[in-house]
């Protein structure tokens, strides 16, 4: 299998594990009840990774591989760089604006609060508002840059955020304190410039906030190299041995990286971005090898229906799920009456709560196997 031939087909490996990163995001943001949610769903509370602290790093990661696959055979065409730049502007302008929608929806319309205090809090960063900047800057980079170039700009965003985060005096504190959840730079330049519009869970820092955003493109550029990889005019077996050997070897450096910076998904460590990108591009390998190289497409078929209408079921999952968390039946929202009364009744707590989780992945299945006999994919 050549370069060129396999830049053209479409990857299943590619759909499966945006499908699979997907298909976690939703069920680790919809369980029944937030108190009783077994650890491996949910994030670590400080330092540390758990299984849910890989999903944002992997999805941001195969954001970068699709880069290299929707943009590399327009530029083999001859497609001038410059003529791309519109369409990459368009796409980020549109993530961010979803992102910004869904972070302040439903504006006031089932609750106590008003239109005037959604603004006051509205929180400006966000998952799909991080996805559209690191979009944004990797594809540019992308169109425009060398390889060494890309190089360049990852180690620069990997070792320049690791130096302010640990060099530069905090404004009003001193010495960073990575310890504490908001006595580092990122946590003073949110509070500075957002002020009031971060994450309300967080109040001194934004997990998805203005310098994080450095390591996260680093993540972005990783999953760049890895399509690079993925599309050299090699043997396919020694394609991928080449993709899972570079995987482990981000991973050992990563945990090596976190004796002196530790993992950290808040604050999104450089340490954080190489090992998570490690474990993302071994796992590509692995489902390049079965799904690509040995076509295995019936296993595949679930993954891929969440992975070609990614955002659209992101998004609507988060819209249906503040609906259900803001009406009110008497005196609960449908969404505690619905687990109250369809899972808590027979099953354990923690038990209940993941069976709610389930049902939410599983009922938007239903959905986007309905649009996936009608054709519709919604791209952004």
């Amino acid at each position: 299998m050549g370069e060129t031939p396999l830049r053209r087909q479409r990857l299943l490996s590619v759909d499966v594990f945006r499908g699979m990163t997907i298909l976690a995001m939703i069920l680790v943001n919809n369980p029944g009840d937030w108190g009783t949610v077994y650890w491996p769903l949910l994030h670590a509370s400080w330092h540390g990774c758990t299984p849910t602290d890989l999903i944002f790093p992997f999805f941001l990661f195969i954001v970068g591989v699709s880069i290299v696959l929707a943009l590399k055979p327009r530029l083999d065409d001859g497609t001038e760089p410059r003529s791309l730049v519109s369409k990459i502007i368009r796409r980020a302008l549109i993530l961010f604006s979803l992102g910004l929608f869904l972070s302040g929806f439903p504006f006031g319309l089932f609750g106590p609060k008003t239109l005037a205090d959604v603004l006051h809090t509205w929180r400006i960063p966000g998952v799909l508002q991080r996805i559209a900047v690191c979009y944004l800057a990797a594809s540019l980079l992308f169109v425009f840059g060398r390889r060494r170039i890309l190089v360049g700009w990852t180690l620069a965003c990997l070792f320049g955020y690791w130096a302010a985060m640990t060099l530069i005096p905090v404004p009003g504190q001193g010495a960073p304190d990575l310890d504490s959840k908001g006595g580092h730079l990122a946590g003073w330049l949110d509070r500075t410039v957002l002020g009031s519009h971060l994450w309300v869970g967080g109040r001194v820092y934004d997990p998805e906030g203005l310098l994080s955003t450095l390591p996260a493109l680093a993540t972005t550029l990783l999953g760049v190299w890895a399509g690079l990889l993925l599309i050299e005019n090699r043997d396919p077996l020694e394609r991928n041995a080449r993709l899972f050997v570079n995987g482990w070897i981000l991973i050992l450096v990563g945990y090596v990286w976190s004796w002196f910076l530790p993992l950290n998904k808040a604050l999104w460590t450089s340490s954080y971005a190489v090992l998570t990108a490690g474990l993302a591009m071994s796992f590509l390998a692995l489902c390049h090898w079965w799904f690509d190289l040995h076509q295995h497409p019936r296993t595949a078929r679930p993954f891929v229906l969440y992975g070609v209408n990614a955002i659209t079921v992101f998004v609507g999952s988060g819209l249906l799920g503040r609906v259900l968390a803001n009406l009110s039946v008497g005196d609960v929202t449908v969404q505690k009456w619905l687990y109250g009364h369809l899972f808590l009744t027979w099953l354990p707590p923690y038990v209940a709560s993941l069976a709610y989780a389930l049902t939410w992945v599983g009922s938007w299945y239903v959905v986007l196997v309905w649009m996936y006999r009608r054709g519709y994919v919604l791209k952004v």
